[in-house]
């Protein structure tokens, strides 16, 4: 019984997924962002290359 009640009220596991979450939130925010740039460069370098002709 003691180790069932050692093992429940152990909280290093929900940390770890909390951690997790965390990384992974911002982890989508990043990409979300790369993405956004990416196509506004290439929209940018698109123009440029317009303009060049």
């Amino acid at each position: 019984m003691n180790k069932m009640r050692e093992f429940f009220s152990c909280e290093s596991g929900a940390t770890a997924i909390e951690y997790g979450l965390i990384a992974a939130g911002i982890a989508v925010v990043v990409i979300g962002a790369v993405n956004s740039i990416g196509t506004n460069l290439n929209t940018v370098f698109t123009n440029v290359q317009n303009n060049l002709k």
